[in-house]
């Protein structure tokens, strides 16, 4: 069966939950809020698209690639932030790409900046649209003559698997599912799965510089970047591809976390590795949070490295069938060709850190990630029910870290008096932790996108004055900047606008983001 990816939602339309899912989460939400009231709202339908007619035209020889259809507009117009998924029900479409370009190589993709940058036409890159940040937004600033969103879906190969040394080559346009079966024949996986695996490209990775799934060593996109390539308005930008190097500043770096907004990403050699074939996972269970992200430091510093390493607050865990009325750390080691007695004993050692009720099995953590890969879905039945919520992350040193949470809950609450703040730790480092932030509050009549803007910005002020960043690894876009102007250096910031000026002489891409 061919499932339909749903242009004002997360996923697929087919896994959205149903009128009767939504009507029972409903309930029990609502009376977790205090018996708050609902405003249900119809799902979005294709026929009832309204947009403005598009600014420009292609010249006749680029036609063939490009669609100024509404359907592909309005999938293109947003990511899949819940204030994106708000204006979809609203039929807000104040500025949705003039057209939508499906390159096929890099040839067409040259063509197509050229065009942009003799047009004054913003462009701007779009992996698979799972950015929560407005890094597809096409809302770009005034004095251009339009915009067009560059779909890299046609360009999707693995080129090149280099068994030897453990590395894939591959098009930007490929989606993680698409890599990990080409890997699978070959026993080597990537292993870099961020929520959005389903729905997120090797090259939305490598320019958000995504955090994956796993808890420690391997955490990001970056560590897996052996070199990469670049399609920029001024030509190739091209690294060379090393197991290692010393010579000055890393040229990769200059792509990764650039967001759209220097080239697109077209090409990258990825380091993989054997698939894991053994697995020991366990969960220790404690009666305060303190008490948890103690012990979570503890193992993150210990030296032992689990794959998984998530303290869950308890009203995260009880909200996701994990526990009841108890913080709880899950705790997962994974390995290939190892004795599965080497990872039983990891897992011990781990749990003996814990000074807490432990136990050797995987019924916490699958009862977690059954709920966190639904969450996407469970976010947009609950903005259909006129509910507000937000997700937000950070990271901070472990001194830090209490200060952090107790302002950014009082930020919350100040907002929406009524609201659950849940916190989770998706990844630890023997210096800190990265926090999860989720915020679901009353949504008022018609005031769900205020009520939200009011929530982000109180919560982003409250992290980024603690001393957390304004993000892990949902990455900066629209919506992120004016936290990331004061967090990065003033001189790297200018640095870094000469490094447009450079590569993106007319400023086409991806005007907005991430650089004022």
């Amino acid at each position: 069966m061919t499932k339909t990816r749903s242009f004002w939602g997360w996923g697929y339309e087919e896994d959205a939950l149903s009128a009767e899912e939504r009507a029972a989460v409903g309930l029990v939400v609502a009376d977790r809020l205090g018996g708050a009231e609902l405003y249900p709202r119809p799902v979005p339908h294709v026929g009832e698209l309204s947009l403005p007619a598009a600014r420009v035209q292609p010249p006749a020889a680029l036609a063939s690639l490009l669609t100024d259809g509404p359907l592909s507009r309005a999938a293109h117009a947003y990511g899949k932030a819940f204030r994106d998924v708000v204006r979809h029900l609203d039929g807000q479409y104040p500025h949705p790409p003039d057209l939508v370009a499906f390159p096929r190589d890099e040839a067409d993709l040259e063509r197509l900046l050229a065009w942009c940058a003799d047009a004054r036409v913003g462009a701007i890159p779009y992996g698979a649209g799972s950015s929560v940040v407005g890094g597809v937004e096409p809302a770009v600033p005034d004095g251009y003559s339009g915009t067009v969103s560059i779909d890299l879906g046609r360009m999707n190969a693995v080129i090149e698997l280099d068994e030897t040394a453990r590395a894939v080559r591959v098009q930007g346009g490929i989606l993680g599912p698409a890599l990990e079966d080409a890997l699978r024949p070959h026993g080597l996986t990537l292993r870099h799965f961020p929520q959005s695996f389903e729905f997120s490209s090797v090259g939305g990775w490598i320019a958000t510089r995504s955090g994956g799934h796993h808890s420690t060593l391997r955490t990001r996109i970056d560590q897996f970047v052996e070199s990469v390539r670049m399609l920029t308005p001024s030509g190739v930008f091209e690294t060379r591809r090393l197991p290692s190097s010393g010579a000055g500043p890393d040229p990769n770096s200059l792509v990764l976390g650039s967001e759209g907004t220097l080239g697109v990403v077209t090409e990258a050699w990825l380091r993989v590795q054997p698939r894991p074939d053994v697995r020991a996972r366990g969960s220790a269970r404690f009666e305060t949070f303190a008490a948890g992200v103690e012990a979570a430091r503890r193992v993150a510093q210990s030296g032992l490295y689990p794959a998984e390493c998530r303290l869950l607050d308890p009203l995260e865990a009880e909200l996701n069938g994990a526990g009841q009325g108890e913080a709880v750390l899950l705790l997962g080691f994974e390995a290939a060709g190892l004795p599965a007695s080497v990872l039983e004993e990891q897992l011990r050692s781990a749990l003996a850190l814990c000074g807490a009720r432990t136990e050797v099995s995987a019924g916490a953590a699958s009862s977690w990630r059954s709920s966190f890969l639904r969450a996407p879905y469970l976010r947009d039945a609950l903005a259909l029910l006129g509910l507000v919520v937000e997700t937000f992350e950070t990271a901070v040193t472990w001194d830090r870290f209490v200060v952090l949470h107790e302002r950014v809950v009082a930020a919350a609450r100040e907002v929406a008096p009524a609201a659950l703040v849940t916190c989770r730790f998706t990844h630890v480092y023997a210096d800190g932790p990265a926090p999860y932030f989720t915020v679901i509050a009353p949504g008022r009549d018609g005031e769900q996108l205020r009520q939200w803007d009011a929530i982000k910005a109180a919560c982003s002020d409250a992290l980024s004055a603690a001393g957390g960043t304004i993000t892990h690894h949902h990455a900066v876009g629209r919506d992120h900047r004016p936290w990331y102007g004061s967090e990065a250096p003033a001189l790297f910031l200018d640095a870094l606008s000469a490094a447009k000026r450079e590569l993106d002489p007319r400023g086409v891409m991806n005007p907005g983001a991430l650089l004022p």
